[in-house]
């Protein structure tokens, strides 16, 4: 995602989304099993390969004990200026996760005329986007040496010259961000290749934390894809961020916190039963 883009997501849906219950559940609601007991998941994702997220969240994720997904755009000079640091944040645990080569999205949506003309995924054939998203995948494999991926579409857009991408593309992922929305409604039911993801921009720690809450109560997962922290595009403060991060890390009994595809492999792996 991308600076200015998306400011119906960006809303955050503040007013459905942040009205979670301060009580956990009642039995009902957990019927899916996540490991140690715990009542939800929660995905800390962030997008677009920033430096904030080399300088504040990657420390802070490693302070409480915790870990992140990463959705690199591999041509971000970012990724080529600081590669030894993201070999570093992989070697401890984080999620290197695909973003594509150049951040595609549809100019024809409205509010983005920051879109470049090169970049327009609406003059793209679904072939052409189904290359460049297995490049991505080899030149993250050149990083962190792994096989197994999951993979946020940029501005959670579908479709290459009005052709469906996506299902191109899904069988070299283990699991796919691409609808909005931060809580999960229903496990059994949750589609590993549409999965919904809240961007956080300009809320509170306590917001955010209320989030959690929900997916508690529920018995479910609350997905964040995060941009800048601290700095940089689409940001939180490194405040609010990091009041999550507490939060969660004092709670590690009621939340399993992990990267995005070890998240996903569990889930898929008990949907089947």
């Amino acid at each position: 995602m991308k600076k200015n883009t998306k400011s119906a997501l960006l809303s955050f849906a503040v007013a459905s989304l942040l009205s979670a219950s301060s009580v956990y559940a009642d039995d009902a609601a957990q019927t899916f099993k996540w490991p140690k007991s715990q009542k939800a998941a929660v995905s800390l994702a962030y997008d677009d390969a920033l430096s904030s997220q080399l300088d504040h969240a990657i420390p802070a994720l490693n302070k409480y004990g915790l870990k992140g997904t990463f959705y690199l755009q591999l041509s971000s000079p970012v990724v080529d200026q600081r590669l030894p640091e993201w070999r570093a944040a992989a070697k401890k645990g984080h999620e290197l996760a695909n973003h594509t080569l150049f951040h595609q999205c549809s100019k024809s949506q409205p509010g983005r005329d920051w879109v470049e003309l090169h970049r327009n995924l609406d003059t793209l054939t679904v072939a052409e986007m189904k290359d460049q998203v297995i490049m991505a995948n080899t030149m993250l494999h050149a990083i962190d040496g792994k096989r197994e991926r999951t993979f946020t579409a940029p501005c959670i857009d579908k479709n290459a010259g009005g052709q469906n991408y996506i299902d191109a593309v899904k069988s070299e992922f283990v699991a796919i961000k691409l609808e909005s929305g931060g809580v999960t409604p229903d496990m059994h039911k949750l589609d590993p290749y549409a999965v919904p993801v809240a961007f956080p921009a300009g809320v509170t720690g306590q917001q955010l934390i209320d989030i959690v809450k929900e997916a508690a109560a529920k018995g479910t997962m609350a997905n964040f894809t995060f941009h800048g922290v601290g700095g940089d595009h689409l940001s939180v403060s490194v405040e609010a961020h990091e009041e999550l991060l507490k939060y969660l890390a004092a709670n590690k009994n009621i939340y399993w916190v992990d990267t995005f595809v070890n998240e996903m492999r569990h889930v898929k792996a008990h949907q089947k039963k």
